[in-house]
């Protein structure tokens, strides 16, 4: 089973209580970053994807919109914006949509295309 069908079962079965991030957090993105002593504006796909309600669905496209939202409206108050991006692909779509920085992939991605590499140089 796939984490994030895990993770939904288990949604299903237990509840929560919690602020909703949705309104909390794209519906006053602009009040947010207007805010004094805010920097900047910083998204994870993932957790905006699961805010949404679909939880592991973060690449897809119907999320632009509230992408978008996350990734210009800082700029209109003289702030970044930024989002992490697990592959080149979605990395540029970002900056496209309007992301001031973009943090592309993780440690664990490097650290195991390192090690692949390494593991392969004794494999031949």
């Amino acid at each position: 089973m796939a984490p994030w069908r895990l993770f939904r079962s288990v949604e299903q079965e237990h509840h929560h209580s919690g602020p909703d991030r949705k309104s909390a957090g794209v519906d006053n993105v602009d009040a947010i970053a207007a805010t004094e002593g805010v920097d900047g504006i910083f998204v994870g796909p993932s957790d905006l994807a699961a805010a949404l309600g679909h939880l592991g669905n973060a690449s897809h496209r119907m999320y632009k919109k509230q992408f978008s939202t996350f990734l210009t409206v800082p700029s209109a108050h003289g702030k970044p914006s930024g989002i992490l991006a697990p592959v080149e692909a979605d990395a540029r779509r970002y900056l496209e949509w309007g992301a001031t920085f973009v943090a592309v992939g993780s440690d664990l991605g490097v650290f195991r295309s390192a090690t692949q590499k390494l593991a392969d140089t004794f494999k031949k």
